[in-house]
């Protein structure tokens, strides 16, 4: 039988009226009953003190059980707190509780690249202003902090820095959603879908579902973890929880329609259609008309970030003049909206080669502001469509064929300085792909073969540049991203790219001498901590302690350059050869990067294909054609971004020979 509280009908009180000391002794009553963790005790559930006893408190005086407190709370943001800062909606702390009017005003707007989005050299350069229009008004979604305030009494400021403030207002949003929907203060999780459904801010069922039902996933599983303030927090499972999933009707919300989308049914989505229209002189957008994966097959995945909020970002992607993705996910409560078939090529990448062999996923996120994190919910939402899509495509899920916007290359030498740089440091590959069932981990137990790039994402806090117009370092934060080095020293330069023609630096923008969470590399060199790998034609050191490690064992094919040459060129797109090309299609250069690799220096191989470029250059489709040549290609971890070499002038080996 279902319980409840004593008093299901009093309201919440105001925290400032019953302080922590009653609330803890109430906790402690309470504790077997709302799913604390059973071998922490009511005075210190950490063990070191601070937010799992926040939790309690909050549960005890709102009447939420602990558990549903924890598990919104995780699906939020993972219990951490931030120091403070906001996330990309203007959330705050373990709660996400929003307040983006006062937030995003202070967000950096950012500009990583001056590409052409579309990247083909058969067609003028598509430059359109990239900056994101903003909304005047503000969802009622991004407002539930004054909300919290006005329901508990403590001030705005302490809802935003202090956590055990935060959790506190997150109860009492979840007791007062709870009684808006009629429902009891009960204590059974079981009894509190609908308003967890409603905490999550969406504005229709379908979202809301998915929202409560990874709740009650989480509440299923369980969960514990190391918070990024260094606190350990957990959650018991409860493997036979079934919710009241009836409430969701009571819950006032519009029914979405998924009608025309390519989604899981895991996820919620809705179509708002990128449009193909003619305008100007012949010219036309803001995508191109394919046939994929029949006429050509669908290799990358593509990760951006948008660098401006949901509503501004939806009004782009209306405008025919301007560039397109696939999907665009909202970072409140993961909603994904489809833009553009996967059977069509979206403006997006900056290289016509990857475009029309890939899906773009833009996630609503900023590239150059470490603190305003990404939600748990929209990791987990892109991580369900990042799964579905390669299924359906045949993708392999590693780092070579889901990309970021930053691992994607420059199609020729005069590009290589445009090319974008999200979705960045700050982007938590190692998260995202257990997310996908796929984790990243050691693959060999034999050094000195190949290394898998792994840091501790909260420990690793790299100092960058260029988050502010001041230059000042940018806020301390974790990172996906390891630095290289000319030597085994921390003083030594920097790894030089020769193709940006640039004086490396630690800016969050330049790419010069990082490498990424999930990049594999041949290793070229050890030295004490020290691990150098080829990189750009060079050797690049990296610290990789044991205690500390950044990377870990690996295994696979490499490519080298064939016997009796010196060096050989690196491509930016694997394009056919010449003689490929039939009557009535341009045949398009082949032409090099300014990169070589020399004899001896290895790359780790990531696939092998044939050339090919879809020729698309006009509204309709009558003269669109797909070329294939003989010439293969390898496609191979070169720098930070991926790059071609040809097979021809290359010979494939084990790693470790």
């Amino acid at each position: 039988m279902r319980g409840s509280v004593t008093d299901p009908t009093s309201a919440p009180g105001s925290r400032r009226k019953r302080r922590a000391a009653g609330a803890v002794a109430s906790a402690a009553l309470l504790l077997p009953l709302l799913g604390a963790a059973p071998s922490q005790s009511a005075t210190d559930p950490t063990g070191a003190g601070g937010l799992q006893r926040a939790f309690a408190s909050a549960a005890a005086e709102y009447h939420v059980p602990q558990s549903v407190l924890l598990a919104v709370s995780y699906l939020q943001s993972r219990w951490d707190t931030h120091a403070g800062a906001p996330s990309v909606t203007g959330g705050y702390g373990p709660m996400h509780l929003t307040d983006a009017r006062t937030a995003l005003s202070s967000v950096p707007h950012h500009s990583d690249g001056t590409e052409d989005a579309r990247g083909d050299s058969a067609r003028p350069a598509l430059l359109p202003e990239t900056k994101v229009p903003e909304d005047s008004a503000v969802p009622a979604r991004l407002e539930t902090l004054p909300k919290a305030a006005e329901l508990t009494g403590i001030p705005a400021e302490e809802l935003r820095t202090d956590p055990s403030a935060n959790v506190a207002g997150g109860a009492a949003l979840l007791a007062a959603a709870q009684q808006d929907l009629g429902e009891s203060l009960s204590a059974d999780p079981a009894d509190w879908y609908g308003a967890v459904a409603r905490f999550s801010g969406a504005q229709d069922k379908a979202t809301a579902a998915t929202y409560a039902n990874d709740v009650y996933d989480v509440l299923r599983s369980g969960e514990e973890r190391t918070t990024d303030e260094g606190q350990r927090v957990a959650l018991a499972a409860q493997p036979e929880l079934a919710p009241d999933t009836a409430q969701l009707t009571r819950t006032g919300l519009r029914t979405l329609s998924a009608d025309g989308t390519e989604c899981p049914t895991s996820v919620s989505c809705e179509w708002i259609p990128a449009p193909y229209e003619e305008f100007g002189a012949g010219d036309y957008g803001n995508h191109d008309l394919g046939d994929r994966p029949a006429a050509q097959s669908i290799k990358f995945i593509v990760i951006h970030d948008t660098e401006g909020a949901w509503d501004g970002v939806l009004n782009l992607i209306n405008d025919p003049t301007y560039v397109s993705w696939n999907y665009t996910i909202r970072s409140t409560d993961g909603l994904i909206a489809q833009h553009v078939k996967a059977k069509d090529v979206a403006w997006h990448a900056g290289n016509w080669y990857v475009n029309a062999k890939s899906v773009g996923i833009e996630h609503e996120g900023f590239l150059a502001s470490p603190d305003a994190w990404y939600t748990e919910a929209m990791y987990r939402s892109s991580a369900r469509l990042v799964k579905y899509l390669a299924a359906k495509y045949g993708i392999p899920l590693d780092r070579q064929h889901i990309l970021g916007h930053d691992n994607v290359p420059g199609p020729t030498t005069s590009t290589i300085g445009g090319m974008h740089t999200d979705p960045g440091p700050y982007w938590d590959w190692r998260h995202y792909f257990e997310l996908l069932d796929h984790p990243i981990k050691k693959t060999a137990n034999k050094k000195g073969g190949l290394v898998t790039i792994l840091p501790d994402y909260a420990a690793n806090k790299p100092v960058y540049t260029g988050c502010t117009t001041s230059g000042e370092p940018c806020a301390a934060h974790g990172s996906s991203e390891v630095r290289l080095y000319s030597d085994h020293d921390q003083n030594s330069a920097l790894i030089k790219d020769i193709g940006l023609g640039t004086t490396p630096t630690i800016g969050v923008n330049d790419l010069s001498s990082r490498v990424s969470t999930g990049q594999q590399y041949a290793v070229a060199d050890s030295w004490g901590d020290w691990t150098a790998i080829w990189y750009l034609g060079q050797k690049a050191w990296f610290k990789n302690p044991k205690k500390q490690p950044t990377a870990v064992n690996a295994s696979g094919l490499v490519i080298t350059p064939k016997d009796g040459v010196t060096s050989i060129p690196v491509y930016g797109r694997a394009y056919p050869e010449k003689e490929a090309y039939p009557t009535g299609v341009p045949a398009q250069s082949v032409s090099p990067l300014p990169y070589t690799i020399p004899a001896n220096q290895k790359y780790v191989v990531g696939d092998e294909v044939p050339g090919e470029y879809y020729y698309a250059v006009t509204y309709t489709t009558d003269s669109h054609k797909v070329v294939i040549g003989k010439d293969l290609y390898y496609e191979i971890q070169y720098g930070h971004r991926v790059a071609w070499v040809r097979a021809a002038d290359v010979k494939v080996l084990p790693s470790q020979s």
